[in-house]
């Protein structure tokens, strides 16, 4: 397939380089920046796809995992022949084909404790898109350590959230020990494909934002969607300053996992 005359030339990022508040150099911005994706599942595919389409300069896509049939339906960087090659590489591919220019590179090794600040130093953002627990609390400690903005989500069935954490708005303050849960690993769980697609899209927002320093972040926010009724709302997860804190609760967290705070525990029950 060629392109027109008249598509020749075109700046592909002319729509988003005239929003308001954006313009040149915020599209600059991202063209220097470097985000972490960790977990190429269903919300990191997405939120993969828009950072590189959207012209973020280096993406580095972080996961051990391989394909499998029952990711096709939410994790669209990949099709059938995809099936049993490494999400990273499989991702990779991909994205080459949406954005050449971005530099997509792959480290295909479970991040853990050991790694985890060799592997997120030097990145400007980092997209947590996994689904255990251990490895959110191991991701938002190196972030928090290294001083990097996380752009995390969750979904279960049909609900999701969103939020950003930062040394001012942290994950241990809402979390700060795992709950001691029995839970379905994610590829057990339920979940609607295209709610993967919304958190996902969602979260690669938030790092656009955090990246290009255009617009307000959700950190000390959590945004929260029932996609069966059609619904978002937010949630704050930083109290005023004159109130007491209230202790937070985990039902469950992971990219097909929900999230229940403290007294806003009933605003996501189901989720």
């Amino acid at each position: 397939m060629t392109h027109s005359s008249s598509e020749r030339g075109l700046d592909p990022f002319a729509r988003q380089r005239g929003l308001s508040g954006f313009g040149a150099a915020g599209q600059r911005a991202l063209a220097g920046a470097s985000v972490a994706v960790v977990g190429m599942g269903g919300l990191g595919c997405p939120a993969a796809q828009y950072l590189a389409a959207a012209g973020v300069g280096r993406l580095t896509l972080i996961d051990a995992d391989h394909v499998s049939v029952t990711n096709l339906h939410r994790q669209i960087l990949f099709g059938p022949d995809a099936v049993g090659r490494p999400k990273v590489h499989a991702a990779v591919r991909a994205l080459r084909l949406i954005a050449p220019g971005v530099d997509v590179r792959p480290v295909a090794a479970r991040l853990d404790a050991g790694n985890a600040h060799d592997l997120l130093a030097g990145h400007d953002a980092i997209v947590d898109g996994t689904d255990t627990f251990t490895a959110r609390h191991v991701i938002a400690d190196a972030a928090e350590d290294l001083g990097i903005p996380l752009a995390w989500g969750a979904v279960q069935g049909w609900h999701g959230q969103v939020t950003v954490f930062t040394r001012e708005a942290r994950m241990r303050d809402l979390f700060p020990e795992e709950p001691g849960l029995d839970l379905d690993t994610c590829d057990g769980g339920a979940v609607l494909g295209t709610l993967c697609g919304q958190v996902g899209a969602a979260m690669a927002t938030e790092a656009l934002k955090a990246v290009s320093g255009v617009g307000t972040t959700l950190a000390g926010t959590l945004a929260v969607v029932d996609a069966r009724n059609g619904r978002w709302r937010e949630i704050p997860l930083a109290p005023a300053a004159t109130e007491p804190r209230e202790p937070a609760a985990a039902s469950a967290v992971g990219s097909a996992r929900a999230v229940r705070v403290g007294s806003a525990r009933e605003a996501t029950a189901g989720a």
